[in-house]
């Protein structure tokens, strides 16, 4: 009985077994009476990001709302990676290096060398073909948004500063429509330069500021002919004069046919960055009544205590009389604070209110090849004569170069016109608003005068012309702060003695 109970369980067993091993057959494998199942799995990658966008010329400060192409450092088709150098511009202050936010392919050029390029316009097409951060991916997906219109424009005009230890610029895309990316990154080759390409263009170019640049033109001299001599082989108006002359000595070799003399028409000049810069800033200054007040200062003892200081030194560090003159201004500066103040008109035009500056920065009038431009010595009231004339210096030679930045004009409390480098005696220097004082320093030349016992002896005089903006300032308190800057420059002893 039990041998024939253990056959029928293990029959038993035997079929279940037998049943689950069909199942799993049916589920894994081919069979008639299964349908085939095919299990794949789905691989699948975004796109990458190719898509052609303008690149704004972005706001470079201080109200600025066009600027000169000087140069460009890429030709349509060129690979362009992040920060790379894209133009030169030069502002109505300051010559400023454009650089890439993103990796990719320059397609368009919107303007020439030379061109004036408007703020917040198309300065490049790039087509964009490079992983973007989100930031970035968010700028550019805000901006063909259709949902949310609002927040297209915060971020059009949200801008990225690029530390990059010169004087860059940032952009940011807008939203125009193009034609689609052509396909991927083209090889680099004699047709599409990278970045070995840029760095011989930018070796190579011609760079001169628009002075230089328009000197060429009236000559008709090609100006990439022409061997620079300045910095970073910046062409300088005597590179042009110099290659003009020998041209000439070449051209007398060959005999030229007599022609007839052309008439003479009149010539239409545009402002200049830096004339347009004045213009808009002397126009201001109209609203101003300029007081005027001049006298002459004795340098005798100036001179005197100059030509010791000056026996030991080289003739490239020797001192002049304006980090003296400086010094002293921000000395009496500092017993008439009103006239290192600001005048604010615009806060609330009913009530004006003077802002008191508590720092010392004292603008310095610089004759360059662009123009005249005035540069800010920041903190004057903790520099030492010494340090002041390197200051001066250091400022002067990046002016003369054309490589001062937009920060180095801003947040004038005073400013110092040293015309006296150039000639002329007494002047009447023009108020830089919001400013409430100007100082212009006169030519020192010998003049006779009488001594202590009336005896005809040499005397170094200098003619001081102060302005002063007649709406806050009297004269009494203008003749004041003059009379004080003079006593010290007389009495260079009491001055030196006084220094901090």
């Amino acid at each position: 009985m039990k041998t024939i109970l253990a056959k029928e369980v293990g029959s038993l067993l035997g079929r279940q077994t037998t049943h689950s091993r069909a199942s799993y057959a049916c589920r894994h494998f081919k069979s008639p009476t299964v349908p085939r199942q095919h299990l794949r799995r789905q691989f699948h990658s975004s796109p990458a990001l190719k898509i052609v966008k303008p690149y704004l010329l972005a706001d470079i400060g201080e109200g600025i709302t066009e600027c000169q192409v000087i140069q460009w450092f890429v030709q349509p088709g060129a690979r362009v990676e992040q920060f790379d150098p894209i133009c030169e511009v030069q502002s109505d202050k300051a010559s400023v290096e454009i650089t890439s936010r993103f990796d990719g392919v320059v397609k368009k050029l919107y303007y020439e060398a030379d061109d004036m390029a408007k703020v917040g316009k198309p300065l490049i097409d790039i087509d964009i073909q490079s992983e973007i951060s989100p930031e970035d991916e968010a700028l550019i997906n805000g901006g063909q948004s259709k949902e949310a219109p609002s927040q297209a424009k915060p971020a059009e005009q949200k801008l990225q500063k690029l530390e990059v230890g010169r004087n860059d610029t940032k952009a940011v895309v807008g939203d125009i429509p193009l034609a689609p990316s052509p396909g991927p990154l083209p090889e680099r080759s004699e047709s599409n330069p990278g970045p070995t390409w840029r760095r011989q263009l930018r070796k190579h170019a011609s760079l001169a500021i628009p002075a230089v640049r328009h000197l060429t033109k009236e000559l008709n001299i090609s100006i990439e002919d022409i061997q620079g001599t300045g910095k970073d082989g910046r062409v300088t108006k005597e590179d042009v004069q110099r290659y003009a002359s020998s041209q000439k000595g070449t051209d007398n070799m060959v005999p030229q046919p007599l022609a007839p003399r052309p008439q003479i028409e009149d010539e239409i000049r545009p402002l200049t960055p830096i004339q347009n810069g004045m213009f808009k800033q002397m126009t201001r200054s109209l609203s101003i009544p300029h007081f005027l007040y001049t006298d002459s200062v004795d340098f005798t003892a100036l001179n005197a205590l100059r030509n010791t200081l000056n026996a030991s030194k080289e003739k490239s560090n020797k001192f002049s009389a304006l980090p003296f003159i400086v010094k002293a201004v921000s000395m009496s500066l500092q017993s008439h604070p009103l006239l290192n103040a600001h005048l604010d008109t615009t806060t609330n035009t009913e009530k004006p209110q003077l802002i008191v500056k508590a720092q010392h920065n004292i603008g310095i009038a610089i004759d360059s090849p662009s123009g005249l431009l005035v540069p800010v010595v920041r903190n004057v009231q903790s520099y030492s004569v010494e340090s002041l004339a390197a200051e001066i210096s250091r400022l002067g030679n990046l002016a003369r170069g054309g490589k001062l930045s937009t920060a180095d004009f801003s947040g004038a409390t005073f400013t110092i016109s040293n015309i006296g480098s150039i000639g002329g005696g007494a002047v009447a220097p023009v108020i830089v608003s919001p400013q409430v004082a100007i100082l212009g320093v006169g030519r020192a030349k010998a003049v006779p005068a009488f001594g202590k016992d009336g005896e005809i002896v040499r005397k170094d005089e200098c003619v001081f012309s102060w302005s002063a903006d007649h709406r806050v300032i009297d004269g009494a308190m203008a003749a004041r702060l003059a009379e004080s800057v003079r006593g010290l420059l007389e009495n260079i002893g009491t001055m030196l003695v006084r220094l901090k």
